[in-house]
C-alpha cells in the first residue's frame, strides 16, 4: 500500500493541534478539505485513527500506535528529500511578494557566481500560503511576512520593517488625503485572505488594532494581487505594506499611509533541522545581510539563531 506523504503531514497536525479547525490553519488547507484527506487516510489504513467529538479529535489505540511511528516516517522522508538537493546541489528558497523579497535576486546572481555548481531556485507562492511553501515541504527557506501561522515551528530571524498603509479605490473620498488614520477605515469593506491563514489574514485585516466595537466587514477574500486589486478598485479597502505603492499599481487604485497600524515584520525562516547544511547556510546569511541593510541579525525572542557554529 502507498501513502501519499502529504497525507502523514495532514494526520501529525491534527494529532499535534488536537482539531481540525487549528490543523486546518496550521496547513493552510480549508478543514472540510482536510477532514476528507484525513477519512482518506483512514480508508487506506483500514482503520480509525481518531475519535471525533465536539471536543476535538482523540487518537484511537491505533492513531496512538501510527503516531509513535509516522514523525520518524517523515524526518527520513524530508532528509532523504534534502540529501537529494544537496546531492542535486539545487537550494529552494520561497517568497510572497517582491516588496518583501527585494534585492534577493541580485544575492542569488552573485551567490551563483560564487558557487556556480549550486542552482538556487526563487519560487513565489500566494497569500494562501503565508509561509512561502515552508508549510508544505516545498523549500529550504523563505523570506516571509510576520506572524504566519505555524511560525513556532520555525527558525525566524526578522530582517526589517515597512510601515503598513491602505490601498483605496480612486474615486474613494479618503483617496484626496495625504494620510488615513485607521478608525477612518473601520466600517469599509477590508480585501481579506482565506481563513485558513489566521493569524496572517488577522494581521493583514488590523485586528489587534481595533476598538473592539467595529468588528471587521469582509468586501472580498482573494490570495492572488491581481483579484486584490481588482477587489479594491471595485470598492474595498485593503491594509499593505508601503513597498506595494512601487510593485502593484493600477490607475484605479491609490496607495495611503495610514496612522495607528504597527508595521509590517519581514524575516527569514528555515526549518530547525538537526544538522548544519554549509552552503544553504552561506545563502541565507548574504540574504539577511542585503535585506537588513547591513544591520547586525537579530533573531526573534525565544527564537534558536539563524545559523548555528559546529
Amino acid at each position: 500500500m502507498d501513502v501519499d506523504t502529504r497525507l502523514l503531514r495532514y494526520f501529525v497536525a491534527v494529532t499535534e493541534e488536537g482539531t481540525l479547525t487549528g490543523a486546518a490553519q496550521r496547513l493552510f488547507v480549508s478543514q472540510p478539505a482536510l477532514t476528507k484527506q484525513i477519512r482518506r487516510l483512514e480508508d487506506d489504513l483500514g482503520v480509525r485513527l481518531f475519535a471525533r467529538s465536539r471536543s476535538g479529535m482523540a487518537l484511537t489505540e491505533a492513531g496512538r500506535e501510527f503516531a509513535s511511528r509516522v514523525p520518524a516516517l517523515l524526518d527520513g522522508w524530508d532528509e532523504a528529500v534534502r540529501a537529494t538537493g544537496r546531492a542535486a546541489h539545487v537550494l529552494r528558497l520561497g517568497f510572497l511578494d517582491a516588496g518583501a523579497a527585494g534585492a534577493v535576486p541580485e544575492v542569488i546572481a552573485d551567490f551563483r557566481r560564487a558557487r556556480p555548481e549550486w542552482r538556487v531556485e526563487l519560487r513565489q507562492f500566494d497569500w494562501s500560503d503565508p509561509s512561502a511553501g515552508l508549510g508544505r515541504g516545498e523549500v529550504d527557506a523563505a523570506v516571509v511576512r510576520l506572524p504566519f501561522p505555524g511560525q513556532e515551528n520555525y527558525t525566524v530571524r526578522e530582517l526589517f520593517a515597512e510601515e503598513r498603509g491602505v490601498l483605496l479605490p480612486a474615486r474613494h473620498p479618503l483617496a484626496t488625503r495625504e494620510t488615513v488614520e485607521f478608525h477612518e477605515l473601520w466600517d469599509e469593506p477590508f480585501v481579506a485572505a482565506g481563513a485558513e491563514t489566521g493569524a496572517w489574514r488577522e494581521h493583514w485585516l488590523g485586528t489587534e488594532e481595533r476598538d473592539g466595537e467595529h468588528p471587521v466587514r469582509i468586501g472580498a477574500v482573494t490570495s492572488r494581487p491581481d483579484e486584490w486589486l481588482g477587489a479594491v478598485a471595485g470598492g474595498c479597502v485593503a491594509l499593505a505594506p508601503a513597498s506595494a505603492a512601487r510593485y502593484h499599481s493600477r490607475p484605479d487604485v491609490v496607495f495611503r499611509p495610514v496612522h495607528g497600524l504597527s508595521p509590517s515584520r519581514v524575516g527569514l525562516a528555515r526549518p530547525r533541522r538537526r544538522r548544519d547544511e554549509v552552503v544553504l547556510d552561506a545563502l541565507l546569511r548574504a540574504v539577511s545581510r542585503r535585506l537588513s541593510g547591513g544591520a547586525p541579525e537579530r533573531a526573534d525572542a525565544g527564537v534558536e539563531p539563524l545559523t548555528r557554529e559546529g
